[in-house]
């Protein structure tokens, strides 16, 4: 069954992750791809980061024991791995092999933003009374050619923060609301190729672009609590969304085509949260889901998935 239209016409490709038997993805935080079109797929399972080929076979896994709640990931341009940790408060630089480099924030250390994380994710999201430095919950992390780290910081603040190289803290900005440059969970960050920072701003259902120093610029409303956004060398779009369904536009803003689950049962849903989105250099499309945490589905192996694109 093809999804999508004229140039952005894919194929599910059925069962691409090919796991031993027993594991599972749990739910899916980050898709990066390197170079070479290498999966390292941040997961909440007891192997956090699973390596796939474009084949979807396995070659490595790494970081059992180091996080407590995996959330976004990125390839920086030095090739090394960034990945946030919403429940300990952290961001940490990995090599591909999983040797921790760098970490910002202090494991189990909150900012003090007025958040209270209770059983009611609305109810909590609403304490949060002020942007706050970092961290308290970092969903989101985006690193510039010259090694700059922008992070989303999250579901307990309101805020992105910019750090120099080598981790220290440059300027913040963000504040809770629904107006420009206000934030109601700041969930996950990319920077284009003029490096405007762009960020799903999940539950204001929209998409804010800001300069690299943090000024507005525009936003996009054509999107349902979006979750990530990748851009390719083509400057084509790529947004993900939490209301089950994958969006493709023009860097203008334009709707080029989109899918989901359109009323399907839980049973056979295509999507059950979709919650990261990359694109191989072929322009095959990967979407990763929180499906565990979202709709109490274990997806094993088809908790990412991928859709070729048709030639």
């Amino acid at each position: 069954m093809p999804f999508g239209t004229g140039k952005y016409t894919y194929e599910l490709v059925d069962g691409w992750a090919k796991l031993p038997e027993g594991w599972s993805f749990l739910d899916v935080g980050g898709i990066c791809i390197d170079g070479q079109d290498r999966l390292y797929i941040l997961n909440r399972s007891e192997r956090p980061i699973i390596v796939l080929d474009r084949e979807g076979n396995l070659l490595n896994s790494w970081g059992e024991g180091f996080f407590n709640r995996a959330h976004g990931s990125c390839i920086g341009p030095d090739g090394l791995i960034y990945c946030t940790d919403d429940r300990n408060h952290i961001v940490a630089k990995f090599t591909t092999e999983g040797e921790l480099l760098m970490m910002l924030g202090t494991k189990g250390q909150a900012s003090d933003t007025g958040y209270t994380r209770t059983w009611d994710f609305w109810e909590s999201l609403a304490r949060i009374q002020r942007g706050a430095p970092p961290f308290n919950r970092p969903t989101g992390v985006a690193v510039t050619p010259s090694g700059e780290i922008y992070i989303a910081d999250g579901y307990g603040n309101a805020r992105v923060h910019k750090f120099s190289p080598d981790g220290k803290l440059l300027f913040s900005w963000g504040e809770p609301g629904g107006a420009p440059g206000q934030f109601r969970l700041p969930h996950n960050i990319w920077l284009d190729k003029q490096e405007r920072v762009w960020i799903p701003d999940r539950e204001n259902s929209r998409i804010q672009i800001f300069t690299s120093e943090g000024e507005f610029i525009t936003e996009w409303t054509d999107v349902i609590r979006p979750t990530g956004v990748f851009i390719d060398e083509e400057d084509t779009v790529y947004v993900s969304e939490l209301c089950l369904r994958v969006s493709v536009f023009t860097i203008d803003g334009k709707l080029l085509t989109r899918w989901g689950n359109e009323g399907k049962d839980k049973d056979t849903a295509l999507f059950h949260a979709p919650h990261a989105i990359a694109v191989d250099s072929r322009g095959d499309l990967y979407v990763g889901e929180v499906a565990m945490t979202s709709a109490g589905v274990d997806k094993g192996s088809r908790t990412i998935q991928k859709f070729a694109r048709k030639k």
